[in-house]
């Protein structure tokens, strides 16, 4: 069961919640519904990475364990922040390592669903228990086009 709170006309955030699963089809388009086209593809692949991330290893598919997502629009910034019950887990140098020449090399450590949220989004953070994770995509920006479309 997917709860959501009711968004009025002109609200730019929400919040979301849902018993820990792989099934996330509804979520996915519910979470999507203002992203601009050219980016839905592309930002929907890291929020199913993100939300895969949580329901599976953060909450160990617990049906009893929720993920909550609470999602805003500043100006061109989309965010989304995923938190899951979990017990976290460390980030490995929050897995960013921004200053690096090669974000390949920089990134190894991290597994591939780490390296695919630090490809897509502009912004990757976790809090410092590892069970919250906030996403933020700029859609106006002119340093790329999507890599997925």
């Amino acid at each position: 069961m997917i709860a959501i709170t009711p968004r009025s006309s002109g609200r730019r955030w929400g919040t979301m919640s849902f018993a820990s699963t792989l099934h996330l089809g509804p979520v996915l388009d519910l979470l999507l519904t203002d992203v601009p086209s050219r980016w839905k593809a592309e930002v929907r692949l890291g929020l199913q990475e993100a939300l895969v991330n949580a329901a599976k290893h953060g909450n160990q598919l617990d049906p009893n364990k929720t993920v909550l997502v609470e999602f805003f629009i500043l100006d061109d910034e989309y965010w989304w922040i995923v938190a899951d019950q979990g017990c976290g887990f460390e980030t490995p140098c929050d897995c960013g390592c921004p200053d690096s020449d090669n974000e390949l090399d920089a990134l190894q450590g991290c597994g591939r669903g780490l390296f695919i949220l630090h490809q897509i989004f502009d912004q990757v953070h976790w809090n410092p228990k590892g069970t919250e994770l906030r996403l933020c995509k700029q859609v106006r920006t002119k340093m790329r086009l999507p890599l997925v479309s």
